[in-house]
């Protein structure tokens, strides 16, 4: 039977949130440069009238992220259900066969 928590696993997770943070700093970073150059007279703050092409781009890739992660996180929680029902089933089925 697989460990569910392996080292591999563990080492997998740990890379996984490694990019993602750093996904997060990036586009954090990119933002920053329109705190910076922010015009009152563009638009509202955060408005995408008030920012540039590449602004709005990091602005977007930002909510994107957050999609992505969530449908991630779903994904993972889905799969680590699937598996501990497996677990159940199996010791559930030896314990059967030990009972006859």
């Amino acid at each position: 039977m697989k460990h569910i928590f392996s080292l591999k696993n563990i080492i997998i997770g740990f890379g996984i949130i490694i990019i993602d943070l750093f996904v997060y700093i990036f586009l954090g970073l990119m933002l920053m440069d329109y705190d910076d150059f922010y015009d009152e007279s563009k638009g509202a703050y955060f408005s995408l009238e008030s920012m540039t092409f590449w602004q709005k781009v990091t602005y977007i890739s930002l909510h994107f992220w957050h999609v992505i992660n969530i449908i991630f996180i779903v994904f993972l929680v889905y799969k680590l259900i699937i598996k501990v029902k497996k677990i159940k089933s199996e010791r559930k089925i030896v314990q059967d066969s030990k009972r006859i």
